[in-house]
């Protein structure tokens, strides 16, 4: 499941409301080839009764991903329309449905990377795509970039339920950041595995918002970034299975609202390992150029 959610926070207080779309959970095949892996993953129906709880969401979610062990990177864009508050004050009873705007469209186009300084004794792709088999426990330290555009706007103004002054009608930014960070796979068994990365750093902003007298205004600020990566399985020589989750968020400060942007990904995963025999050992980095080929060797 993907999602992508938004906070609007009193910076004094931490009071907070959310908004998170109700888009449909994902079922799908994968296949890794020649250090390739493509994923097909089609959307379930939804029930009414959901629907009639936290409204519809219409969601476009295109992800290009690309994982070695020694770098990882991916291209996403998204676009939603349709949100529900998820934490009402005071809570909901049972059937009761949430308060909902189905007009506020989000969009977020970003380009992800992350590198690891110790491939020979970690492997990134070990707990979040099983193409390799990681049989001791180590760690690494890493390094995270990200550039990010994201843009939200209403047909009405977006409020802060909890504190109705924080209100505008439109929002775009752009963040530019860099975070180091640490990962550990925990191996137990040489086949069960627990994996944990976090990366947190500065991000520059470039950043303008709407507010509710139809003024713009502009801004370029210091706020933070943070990469979050969680995976928990069982892995052999064939078979494997596991959870994983990532999450990237990004959050900017005006006037009195801190406004956050959360992009986040749930798997679970059930896959087989086939021999590599004959043309199936080929790497797409035997297409590289030679200069190119000294940093894939190490993947």
């Amino acid at each position: 499941r993907r999602e992508l959610s938004f906070r609007l926070q009193d910076p004094v207080t931490s009071t907070a409301a959310e908004f998170k779309p109700n888009n449909a959970y994902g079922l799908g095949l994968g296949l890794a080839l020649f250090d390739i892996g493509l994923e097909f993953v089609f959307p379930m129906p939804q029930m009414q009764e959901k629907e009639a709880l936290y409204g519809n969401t219409r969601a476009t979610d295109l992800q290009l991903n690309i994982l070695s062990r020694r770098w990882g990177g991916d291209v996403v864009y998204q676009r939603y329309k349709g949100y529900y508050l998820s934490n009402p004050d005071p809570p909901l009873q049972p059937g009761v449905p949430y308060p909902q705007r189905a007009d506020i469209v989000t969009e977020n186009l970003g380009i992800n990377g992350i590198y690891s300084f110790n491939s020979k004794r970690f492997s990134l792709r070990s707990s979040y795509t099983f193409a390799d088999r990681q049989l001791k426990s180590s760690g690494s330290f890493v390094v995270g970039g990200s550039f990010n555009l994201f843009e939200i706007d209403g047909d009405s103004a977006i409020t802060n339920p909890f504190k109705p002054t924080q209100s505008f009608t439109s929002l775009d930014f752009r963040t530019y950041a860099l975070a180091p960070g640490y990962a550990h796979n925990f191996i137990v068994r040489k086949k069960f595995f627990i994996s944990l990365l976090l990366a947190v750093g500065p991000a520059v902003q470039d950043f303008r918002f709407r507010d509710t007298s139809n003024v713009l205004h502009k801004d370029t600020r210091v706020n933070s970034y943070v990469d979050f990566r969680a995976a928990i399985g069982y892995s052999t020589d064939r078979f494997f299975t596991g959870i994983t989750f990532s999450s990237q968020s990004r959050q900017v400060i005006f006037e009195d609202i801190r406004f956050s942007s959360v992009t986040s990904t749930g798997r679970i995963l059930f896959g087989w390992r086939f021999p590599e025999k004959g043309f199936l050992t080929r790497s797409v980095w035997d297409l590289l150029p030679p200069w190119g080929k000294k940093s894939a060797d190490a993947d």
